[in-house]
């Protein structure tokens, strides 16, 4: 369980239970934002046959500084809230008699600050996931902070977008990101727009619509 400032914080849940869903996604919302905020991606995504979970973070902030801070300056924030999503992914991929989802069913995706936890989980945790998003978001630490990354990512498809005039990204962390699950044998995808600030853009909305298609229609493909 996770422990520290975001122990016991609430998960909104949209689509279908995980014992009748064909792929899981997990949606990790920004600074200063709410998880029910996120399920608005559940929309877009539009299938009847996928499960929607979006943690909380306490204070609606996984960690006070920015992530290209020292980290230990957003301790105990960012190890409570790796935890907090050690413990979505646990329940969504642990059998519990319930039925769940596989890992290799499951997208981790997040937008900003979230898009940093996912990359960081991700990174830290590596293992064949059904994908990792991050909407403006990239590894967090500040620069040179050693990416000594254990395991394979096994071919997930990775993807990681960002305006190259977006004010809290800089476009270097994007490269390094990419460059970082890349060695990790992901199946990456870097999109860098120009002129774009902090957002969500269409196109990066279709690549995740794609995404979670192939995931899910693979598993029912699988049944």
């Amino acid at each position: 369980m996770t422990d520290g400032p975001h122990s016991g914080q609430q998960i909104e849940r949209a689509g279908v239970s995980l014992d009748e869903a064909a792929a899981a996604v997990i949606l990790v919302h920004g600074r200063g934002a709410r998880a029910r905020g996120m399920l608005g991606l559940a929309e877009e995504i539009d299938r009847d046959d996928v499960a929607y979970l979006a943690p909380q973070a306490a204070r609606g902030t996984w960690y006070p500084n920015s992530f290209l801070a020292a980290l230990e300056s957003n301790q105990p924030y960012l190890d409570s809230a790796l935890g907090l999503l050690e413990d979505v992914l646990e329940e969504t991929t642990t059998d519990d008699g319930d039925g769940c989802v596989p890992l290799e069913r499951t997208v981790l995706l997040g937008f900003s600050q979230g898009g940093c936890l996912a990359t960081e989980y991700a990174a830290r945790n590596a293992d064949r996931y059904g994908g990792v998003v991050a909407l403006s978001g990239g590894l967090i630490g500040p620069e040179g902070t050693p990416r000594e990354y254990d395991g394979s990512m096994d071919g997930t498809p990775v993807f990681v977008g960002c305006g190259d005039q977006d004010p809290h990204i800089p476009v270097e962390r994007i490269e390094e990101t990419a460059r970082v699950f890349e060695e990790l044998e992901a199946d990456v995808e870097k999109r860098i727009y120009e002129g774009v600030g902090h957002t969500v853009l269409e196109d990066e909305l279709e690549y995740v619509r794609e995404l979670v298609d192939g995931v899910a229609e693979r598993s029912n493909s699988d049944h």
